[in-house]
């Protein structure tokens, strides 16, 4: 469907529904310049700061007296943003970067406090509490964007999370709450267009049936990515220079369109909660290709399937409360990926792999080096929950589960081992399913986890709150884990508050870091270790007026056995191994003003310095600084205006790479929103990026000028509410 079209389209859509407002007296008496009371230019800084958070403990705090260096954004914030995506959304949040994979086919990389890798599995990402990581590789579902319009509030905790979460809650963990029945319109619909033939649908539907609260939640988003973002050679641009061939497709563009579809369904009575969530990408773009050779035919297609269920048990003591959950997600993937493209000459080894070192034979590919490698992950959950306050000043919370995880892996391919012998010189591009023989990259794969968990929150005095807690894990490949937590909060008087904390966290090896093979880029290491971090952080707020709030916290940590994929000593292929300690402080500041009721910004800063242990060597590619300012202004009635401003700084390349630093950037993005143009009616412009400025992400020097971000970008959006939260 052309652009244009679809904008008609929902401008007609969005009119002739809007025409069937409601109308009632009482808003025919009200005035247009008046702002319903839940906008986010009403709110006092006081309610802004009382947002709660129940990442932390499991339990609602409120964000300032939290036990933890935490952040929370709001739905009303995200729209005030006019952010598409959870990445947008994250990008704002002090001393967390939104970075790009050099390992994972230009995936989003979470970038906190200098912890910094390629697969990102360091980052526990949860649904309504529920994790969602992909256990094949750790990390997130492959090349995961979200949409935001189901979410009600973002959690965001910095710092270690075992404690309470058990595995990669290492440098952080993101809690996305979607929407309930007490959040979403009777009926809401939305749509947007705009630069990159960006197209989005969505949909919220609310409604008491019976005894049944049913809320249902529908977003569609694609693009056919900026065509701009191009690099000037490749991989393969290499392999042409030594073979004398010209199979490369750069100079081009990175390939990043994208089709989304998310369902959320969620249902309520009385104690019982159900939660069905459907998560689809279809033919999303490989970036720089999968090897660092641009692939513009190949794609990812993928399915995520989650159900959560919670039951929370009468009992006729008031002191207890219990709640049971399961929840079960399934996912599958599924790659086209063409390794290296139609054309290309390169040497094979004895096993069929490509072989830079010991090759056996040159052999052409006028097909291109072929795989398909895909397959279903599952991942059940069964908790019980206890929250005891009997004890005066006590909260206890106790917690027992296991877990189960399974991998079955799927691959077609015309390369490596049971397939090639290395005397080849010419293999076309037919594909030999290798599933379930010894030849395919992983093989079946399982583990299961118990864990028990325990943590009081103890109000000392009414200044003073401590909080201890522990969580023992028990894994079936590599024994057992123990993580504890200790947090005392202090607030002297009522403007100021102060946190010291400490904290341990672990990181599970994944299946590939245990059992990948027949892979020439990496094999696994059955007897890997996890990596593990010990955090030490403080924080002093200060609120010295009603509409000032700073905030600055510092943190010092040192984690061990960081997995890497080491040379061997054939030279040819790398292992998993716990490869390196890593070291690192820093400080991350933030300010909230708020000086009139129809106005309020946002300031952050940080600064981190992290590095090797023994090498002394800083942490490649991550930021040192980071900052950005955020104003929300309400300039004239029932118009607004969002500006916010990202400035990523001092990012180094790895030690024994001779290109210079990586370019520093600022963007500037900026959303205006027109509410009540029509009964029920919203009117939103956008721009990203406004200012087109050149920005990078670090490449490994396979691309030698880095990976260009988006440039500017523009969009325009409708929206109806039924009966309007705005």
């Amino acid at each position: 469907m052309y652009p244009y079209l679809k904008i008609l389209l929902s401008l007609l859509l969005l009119f002739s529904l809007s025409v069937y407002a409601e109308v009632t007296p009482e808003n025919v008496d009200k005035k247009e310049d008046t702002v319903s009371d839940d906008s986010i230019f009403t709110l006092s800084l006081e309610e802004l700061l009382g947002v709660t958070i129940s990442i932390a403990t499991g339990s609602e705090k409120t964000l300032v007296n939290v036990p933890a260096i935490a952040s929370v954004v709001t739905a009303r914030e995200i729209e005030a943003l006019g952010a598409r995506t959870l990445d947008e959304v994250l990008e704002t949040i002090p001393g967390f970067h939104v970075s790009l994979s050099t390992l994972n086919r230009l995936d989003s990389i979470y970038s906190v406090r200098g912890i910094h890798t390629g697969f990102n599995p360091h980052v526990l990402l949860m649904m309504d509490g529920v994790p969602v990581q992909w256990p094949v590789q750790g990390g997130r579902p492959l090349l995961f964007r979200y949409p935001v319009n189901s979410i009600s509030r973002i959690e965001v905790l910095r710092g270690p999370g075992s404690a309470i979460y058990g595995a990669d809650a290492f440098s952080g963990v993101i809690n996305i709450i979607t929407n309930d029945i007490s959040e979403t319109d009777t009926f809401s619909l939305g749509s947007r267009a705009g630069s990159f033939n960006v197209f989005d649908v969505w949909a919220q539907h609310g409604k008491r049936y019976g005894d049944w609260d049913v809320s249902v939640n529908f977003s569609y988003m694609s693009s056919d990515g900026d065509e701009g973002r191009t690099i000037s050679s490749d991989l393969q641009s290499v392999l042409d220079e030594n073979f004398d061939t010209s199979a490369s497709l750069a100079p081009g563009p990175l390939a990043t369109r994208y089709e989304i579809v998310d369902t959320h369904l969620r249902v309520e009575k009385n104690n019982f909660k159900a939660d069905l969530w459907r998560w689809q990408a279809k033919d999303s773009g490989l970036g720089a290709g999968v090897s660092q050779a641009l692939d513009y035919s190949g794609g990812n297609d993928d399915t995520l399937y989650l159900v959560n269920l919670n039951y929370e048990f009468d009992n006729s003591n008031e002191n207890w409360q219990h709640v049971v959950g399961l929840s079960h997600v399934n996912y599958e993937t599924q790659s086209q990926l063409n390794i290296l493209p139609s054309g290309a000459i390169v040497p094979i080894g004895a096993d069929g792999n490509v072989d830079f070192v010991t090759p056996t034979s040159v052999a052409s590919f006028p097909d291109g080096v072929i795989g398909n490698p895909g397959g279903t992950t599952q991942d059940t959950n069964l908790q019980w929950v206890t929250h005891y306050s009997g004890f005066t000043g006590h909260q206890i919370r106790l917690a027992v589960g296991a877990q189960r995880k399974e991998a079955k892996p799927h691959e077609q391919k015309n390369f490596g081992p049971g397939i090639l012998d290395g005397t080849e010189t010419f293999v076309d591009g037919t594909l030999t399913d290798v599933t379930n023989t010894p030849y395919a990259f992983l093989p079946d794969s399982s583990m299961n986890n118990r864990f028990f968990s325990a943590q009081d929150e103890w109000k000392i005095n009414p200044q003073l709150q401590f909080t201890g807690g522990l969580r023992y894990d028990d894994y079936t490949y590599f024994g057992s884990t123990t993580n504890p937590r200790v947090a005392l909060v202090w607030s002297p008087t009522e403007k100021i508050t102060t946190k010291f904390l400490y904290g341990s966290a672990f990181r599970a090896p994944s299946f590939s870091d245990r059992l990948l093979m027949n892979n020439p880029a990496g094999l696994g290491n059955p007897n890997i270790q996890p990596e593990t971090i010990d955090t030490l952080e403080f924080s002093l707020g200060i609120k010295p007026t009603d509409k000032i709030q700073t905030t600055f916290n510092t943190f010092q940590y040192v984690a061990k056995d960081l997995i890497e994929y080491v040379p061997d000593s054939n030279n040819i292929t790398r292992t998993a191994q716990n490869a390196r300690d890593q070291e690192g402080y820093g400080f991350e500041w933030e300010v909230k003003w708020h000086p009139e009721s129809d106005c309020n910004f946002a300031a952050n800063f940080a600064w981190q310095k992290s590095y090797d242990s023994d090498t002394k060597f800083a942490i490649a590619d991550a930021p040192a600084r980071q900052a950005g300012i955020i104003a929300n202004w309400e300039f004239l009635p029932t118009w607004h205006i969002n500006a916010n401003l990202n400035w990523v700084s001092g990012r180094q390349r790895i030690f024994n790479d001779p290109r210079p630093d990586i370019d520093d950037y600022s963007k500037v993005d900026f959303t205006v929103r027109k509410t009540n143009l029509l009964p029920g009616l919203e009117l939103s412009f956008s721009a990203r990026n406004a200012f087109d400025e050149k920005a990078y992400e670090p490449s490994d020097g396979t691309i030698p000028g880095d990976y260009p971000l988006e440039g500017a970008s523009f969009w325009l959006g409708l929206a109806f509410v039924s009966s309007s939260r705005h």
